[in-house]
């Protein structure tokens, strides 16, 4: 039998904590898998970054990407590594780059799911440029913002049409509102959306290729206090169609790993943000979640890295069109799509995987966020953020969090013997 290293690379930014469980754990499992006459080890690796020739090969067989949002270097590597190396990458980055909030919006509202009413708002101001003048003169219309918002409905949110992390949004309550913000927006292209409003559930939903987990949260609170630890905010058919929802978008854009969030009102969960394909990841926001997420990504790298699989540079969206398009019902139509998708993610297979070569992650997860040393990332990542005096404080804080996770897993694994 031959031996063969996976080579997994973390392009990472401002991560501190997840990359070390993510190391810790996958080097505890110690994995020699038989695989197709294989014996398949795993080797991760930090990549760095540094000038490239454009033809050099990559020696990574997947990379988690957490850094070319903001790092076009690194960005464009990847690019160049999926075209001429046939590298593995979370998440595509040719999708990632271009499929922003709004291209995301139009899809989902192409397929029939309830997102709020958006316009898009030309830019306040321009930067300005040789052809700048003559092409506003002839080409941009005058409008009528006031009629705009009226359209739309108040209240409203004025926000970045690629935006993230709730940088520039705006609530609107009145036009007076609207023209403040507006005028003070710059030379970003906005969107005016609707509010979901009243609503009565927030959810964020995270997806990991398969793999979704719906968690309550509240964007009023504090960031280590957004996501919320409790287990019976959806009925049976909510968290369906919240892990169907995750699915169809990450399926439809190549997204390996992305957040969904919904707003449920009158008994209906609305999207309302699902662009988001570099989400929360720190111990900091995500607590007590956060083993769920590093059970995940090993889970799903690892399956990736193993078989090879082929990295899908091209989307292929008309099996979803002829869903939306064939006229049946909204769970009818959502369950398809949802179907489509997840046999993209091979799902039959990764379960399949999983339960043969990972079935004591769960333990050897679960025995880790015990350890001094999980405890120490927790403190790294908390001392990079917080006012030095207040260190001490939040690692208790989020440590008390994991060691409440672990008694409920406990309890689930139990259960399970």
């Amino acid at each position: 039998m031959t031996e063969s290293i996976r080579r997994i690379g973390l392009s990472l930014g401002a991560d501190l904590c997840w990359p070390v469980y993510y190391e810790d754990i996958v080097t505890e499992l110690d994995l020699a898998l038989d695989l197709g006459g294989e014996k398949i080890r795993f080797d991760i690796e930090r990549v760095t970054i540094e000038p490239f020739d454009l033809t050099q090969p990559v020696k990574y067989d997947l990379v988690m990407d957490r850094l070319s949002p903001w790092y076009p270097t690194t960005r464009e590597w990847i690019k160049k590594a999926v075209v001429m190396d046939g590298l593995y990458t979370l998440n595509n980055p040719f999708t990632f780059q271009s499929m922003q909030k709004h291209t995301s919006y139009v899809a989902m509202m192409r397929l029939g799911l309830p997102v709020p009413k958006t316009w898009m708002l030309p830019p306040r101001d321009y930067e300005e440029g040789p052809d700048l003048g003559i092409t506003l003169e002839s080409y941009a219309q005058m409008f009528d913002l006031r009629d705009i918002g009226e359209k739309v409905g108040y209240p409203a949110f004025l926000k970045p049409y690629d935006g993230g992390a709730w940088v520039g949004v705006s609530r609107i309550d009145s036009y007076e509102d609207l023209q403040a913000a507006y005028d003070s927006s710059g030379t970003r292209v906005m969107h005016l959306q609707e509010a979901v409003e009243p609503f009565d559930l927030f959810v964020r939903a995270l997806g990991v290729g398969p793999q979704v987990n719906s968690m309550r949260y509240d964007p009023g609170a504090p960031i280590h206090d957004r996501y919320k630890v409790e287990f019976d905010f959806l009925d049976a058919d909510e968290w369906q169609r919240m892990e169907d929802v995750a699915l169809i978008i990450n399926g439809f854009f190549g997204w390996d790993f992305n957040s969904c969030e919904a707003l449920r009102r009158d008994g209906i969960l609305h999207p309302i943000d699902f662009a988001n394909a570099n989400p929360d990841s720190q111990v900091t926001s995500l607590h007590y979640h956060i083993p769920w997420l590093v059970k995940a990504l090993i889970r799903w790298s690892l399956f990736c890295a193993a078989t090879k699989r082929p990295m899908r540079m091209a989307t292929d969206w008309e099996p979803y069109f002829e869903i939306a398009d064939s006229g049946g019902s909204d769970g009818e139509r959502i369950k398809d799509m949802a179907a489509i998708a997840r046999a993209g993610f091979a799902h039959l297979e990764f379960a399949s995987f999983c339960d043969t070569y990972l079935d004591d992650l769960d333990e050897v997860t679960w025995t880790y966020f015990g350890e001094d040393r999980a405890k120490a990332a927790v403190k790294h990542k908390v001392g990079a953020i917080f006012p030095a005096h207040e260190v001490d404080r939040f690692t208790d804080h989020f440590w008390g969090l994991l060691e409440f996770w672990r008694a409920t897993e406990r309890d689930r694994l139990d259960a399970l013997v």
